[in-house]
């Protein structure tokens, strides 16, 4: 699962062992989290993040990626069951942000999900995370105000969905 772009050669490889210590921290990041907004209640808690990632990798159906650039941890890349839907989801690193990798990194997951429709859920304030949605051809399907533990406050969440292609359209 690679391609070439132009921020470097972007790659989603399986979760590695020596990889939690780096998700663990970016996790923590209080940028992210205020971007993201629904996240886990005690991202310092460390005990909480094992348990967390520990059920992720044992789940059934759950496609736990770590996202590299030039070989080195840019972030990770989930396809996840939600009772009958499949949703996706990315987290990337402070220095990642900002520079595509992103935009790539969800185009190389989808590209590895046949279902459609496949979902995504953003904060409505997450412009950039928005945008990265948008540009892999996912369309807003609704809005709600939900709670958000990252902000420990309800916000606005959007859902959005990558739609089946429409044959002869």
């Amino acid at each position: 699962m690679s391609s070439v772009g132009l921020v470097g050669h972007i790659e989603l490889r399986e979760l590695d062992d020596d990889d939690l210590d780096a998700i663990f921290e970016m996790l923590r990041d209080r940028e992210a989290i205020e971007l993201a907004a629904f996240t886990a209640q005690h991202p310092d808690q460390r005990d909480e993040f094992e348990a967390w990632i520990q059920r992720e990798r044992a789940a059934d159906g759950v496609r736990f990626t770590v996202v590299t650039e030039d070989g080195g941890f840019a972030g990770t890349a989930v396809a996840f069951p939600v009772e009958e839907d499949r949703e996706v989801t990315l987290w990337l690193t402070r220095h990642a942000r900002g520079r595509g990798i992103a935009t790539e990194a969800l185009r190389i997951l989808v590209s590895h999900e046949p279902d459609r429709p496949l979902f995504a859920r953003v904060a409505a304030h997450n412009g950039a995370a928005i945008a990265v949605l948008e540009r892999n051809g996912f369309t807003e399907v609704s809005r709600a105000s939900v709670f958000a533990p990252g902000l420990d406050r309800d916000a606005e969440e959007v859902v959005y969905a990558l739609l089946p292609a429409l044959d002869g359209y």
